[in-house]
């Protein structure tokens, strides 16, 4: 039995989801896709767990694909043909997901920091969109990677595969926020506190809007968004959280964050 490359740890409503195959900086093999799979589905149907949090050991979050594991292998052997579902996973969760990086990402780990909600990088973290430089395209990652970014940046970056540092990727909109590795333990429990104060309901809608795309009928987006608007203020979660707002306490659905 292989060591565990990926752990959960689950407290005050945090599930935590640790990259563990520092030996490879954390690359995207098939133990490592499988097992952070289980682990954000796992962290889904938890129902202890408010938010997710993906972070690492060692000091490089991802380094994209185990290339190893790539060579000699038909089209349709390649381990490239799980991360759509490995993505979705992280988009698609109904649950917000936070990246916290206190190192490198590159290929297939930016499209996966690109797909979590929130990412938070240490200064020292550098990027880079390396696929061209190794003669392949960075096709599924831009599904989750492009829509953060300007179009110029993304030509430029994904055609070069020059790598940039955190700053930049914070400004061209891959990152929330690039800080000094000593503040980014607080950093990332600033975000976790206050996605941890969302009720879950109306966190899981939020995202669904959200990943909606922009409407060219906006009569019909004015329908649509007040009927999802009124559902949950009339909603069960509505009505506890504009209670507790008039009690001046916390919901029932706030974790004890210790």
């Amino acid at each position: 039995m292989a060591d565990e490359l990926v752990h959960r740890e689950v407290a005050g409503g945090i599930a935590t989801i640790t990259l563990d195959s520092p030996h490879n900086r954390n690359a995207l093999s098939a133990q490592l896709r499988g097992e952070l799979l289980a682990a954000l589905r796992n962290s889904i149907d938890d129902e202890t767990v408010r938010v997710i949090l993906l972070t690492h050991t060692g000091t490089v979050f991802c380094a994209g694909m185990d290339l190893k594991e790539s060579r000699s292998e038909s089209a349709e052997n390649q381990g490239i043909n799980e991360v759509p579902g490995l993505l979705e996973c992280v988009r698609n969760s109904p649950k917000p997901v936070v990246a916290k990086l206190s190192g490198p990402a590159r290929a297939g780990g930016i499209g996966i920091v690109a797909a979590c909600d929130i990412a938070v990088a240490a200064e020292g973290a550098t990027f880079a969109f390396s696929e061209v430089r190794i003669g392949v395209v960075p096709a599924v990652i831009s599904v989750t990677v492009l829509p953060r970014l300007h179009a110029r940046q993304a030509h430029e970056l994904f055609l070069t595969g020059e790598t940039f540092d955190a700053k930049r990727a914070e400004a061209i909109g891959l990152l929330n926020a690039a800080v000094p590795e000593s503040e980014l333990d607080s950093a990332v429990e600033r975000y976790l506190d206050m996605l941890a104060k969302g009720g879950p309901n109306a966190m899981a809608a939020t995202k669904e809007m959200l990943r909606q795309p922009r409407p060219d009928d906006v009569d019909k987006a004015f329908a649509d968004m007040l009927r999802l608007s009124a559902e949950h203020f009339a909603g069960e979660e509505g009505q506890e959280g504009m209670r507790a707002f008039a009690e001046k306490r916390s919901p029932n659905w706030v974790p004890d964050r210790g």
